[in-house]
């Protein structure tokens, strides 16, 4: 097999130049790793349920995925079909599979693992300890006692991820915790109330209460007459 010109592995010792011949790469050639394959989403029957990990066999192919417990909860029972949105995650020595029922699920744990310190083991217990909807309302209250309860979590990771996450959530996430007004807007009330003296319970509860389409000083004077017939 002759060497010469770049080449691209395809597997252990075998590799191909561009125009798909076999060749042997020369010593000062470098090789180019091919592109790890990302998958996507999963289809297929669910044979085995051992939290954290499923056993998901799609045409044959068994899969060990592994997901939170919001959405372990809501898989069916086994022999059922089911169908999660996935993260592959390749490492030297595996290569970690992990699924989820939602896309705002799986677009929470992106985001989660994008933050210094936070592994994909330590981003599929925080979606295991909040669901989505809980973790856009600890962000959006900076409430970084509501992560301290989850293992492996302490203060200062807490407080580095609410920080992190502040405004990287996205819109549906923040609906998803009742607050249908446009983000800033909720904040801004929300932030005044906790400046006010409120606790992040007291405002959360309050900012939930408004209208749509509220302006912020209008925001502020509702929420305040919420928080007064309390």
């Amino acid at each position: 097999m002759a060497c010469g010109g770049p080449v691209i592995a395809y597997g252990a010792g075998v590799f191909f130049d561009r125009t798909g011949r076999a060749r042997r790469p020369c010593d000062n050639v470098r090789v180019a790793a091919r592109p790890a394959l990302m998958i996507g989403r999963l289809s297929g029957t669910l044979v085995e349920k051992n939290p954290p990990q499923i056993l998901l066999d799609v045409q044959g192919v068994a899969y060990e995925v592994d997901v939170p417990m919001s959405t372990f909860y809501n898989l069916p029972i086994l022999g059922e079909r089911v169908t999660l949105f996935t993260h592959l995650v390749v490492r030297e020595d595996a290569h970690l599979l992990f699924g989820f029922g939602s896309e705002s699920e799986r677009r929470a744990f992106r985001q989660l693992i994008k933050i210094s310190g936070i592994g994909a083991r330590t981003a599929l217990s925080v979606l295991s300890g909040l669901s989505v909807a809980e973790l856009a309302q600890a962000v959006t209250s900076q409430e970084s006692g509501r992560l301290t309860k989850i293992p492996g979590i302490g203060k200062k990771t807490a407080e580095r991820l609410l920080l992190e996450l502040k405004d990287k959530l996205g819109v549906e996430m923040t609906t998803a915790i009742g607050v249908h007004r446009a983000p800033p807007v909720a904040a801004d009330v929300l932030h005044a109330l906790i400046s006010l003296g409120y606790s992040d319970k007291e405002a959360v509860h309050a900012v939930k209460q408004l209208p749509d389409g509220v302006a912020v000083a209008d925001g502020i004077r509702q929420a305040l007459k919420v928080l007064a017939k309390a």
